[in-house]
């Protein structure tokens, strides 16, 4: 689309990344969002191989000033905000019993209230321009368990604060969907496994073939399977599609 700008938290690594170098096929500019400024200049390279125009802001989006700076920044450079993916915000997968008090703030910071206040902060600008909005939730949102009730519940929290936000976006013009991944291969998903593995008697590669066979699915997820999905939600393709709250894992939700 040309003159159209995305933005993609989170896009330093993973899923972030990847949908921000999938999205530079579709989109003039992409601005990247994460707080590892190293690891976003390489997402920037890649967009650009990709054709297009990257924008690199390196801030920590649980900061409640962030997302004014963000909107402020891209506004300043492309005057103009077509879609906004909001993925930043990994929660860490710890006992119910177990997670303390200033780590589920930590999550509820980033993935929740991070997301809440840039939709907001970038609201006027995609209304103008008619835009889209998705945010990344987990399917543990429909069925959270012990091992890890905080990311269960954060990712509820953000599945059902898209269905608010698409609420209002009938109104002023905004479609907004949320996507529920599975178990996706990223990065911190693979330095989770060389952690448990030890502990339990496996090489790395063993913990990689035991996870899909506990969850009843076949394999991992790719996080470029994740980035088609986005690509597809923020494109004119989807564009009555808003409000709905999409799985993608690999069949392991059996429910209907």
């Amino acid at each position: 689309m040309p003159n159209s700008v995305a933005v993609v938290t989170g896009a330093s690594q993973g899923m972030g990344r990847s949908t921000a170098i999938r999205l530079a096929r579709d989109f003039s500019s992409v601005v990247l969002v994460a707080r590892d400024r190293t690891h976003l200049e390489d997402t920037a390279g890649k967009v650009r191989e990709a054709g297009a125009e990257a924008l690199v802001i390196d801030l920590d989006l649980s900061d409640p000033a962030a997302a004014g700076t963000v909107v402020e920044r891209t506004l300043g450079a492309f005057d103009r905000i077509d879609a906004l993916v909001n993925i930043a915000g990994a929660v860490p997968q710890i006992d119910l019993f177990e997670m303390t008090d200033e780590q589920w703030d930590a999550g509820l910071a980033l993935k929740l209230h991070g997301a809440r206040r840039l939709t907001i902060a970038a609201w006027p600008a995609l209304a103008e321009a008619k835009g889209s909005v998705v945010l990344m939730s987990g399917n543990s949102a429909i069925f959270p368990k012990a091992p890890y009730a905080a990311v269960g519940t954060i990712n509820a929290a953000v599945a059902a604060l898209a269905k608010a936000f698409s609420d209002r976006g009938i109104t002023d013009g905004v479609q907004v969907n949320s996507v529920l991944p599975g178990a996706v291969m990223t990065g911190r998903r693979r330095s989770y496994l060389e952690q448990w593995a030890p502990r339990h008697g496996m090489t790395v590669e063993e913990a990689i073939d035991k996870f899909p066979q506990n969850a009843e699915i076949e394999r991992f997820g790719r996080p470029e399977e994740l980035a088609e999905l986005m690509a597809f939600l923020v494109s004119p393709a989807a564009r009555w599609m808003t409000g709905s709250t999409l799985r993608m894992d690999g069949g392991e939700v059996k429910s209907v």
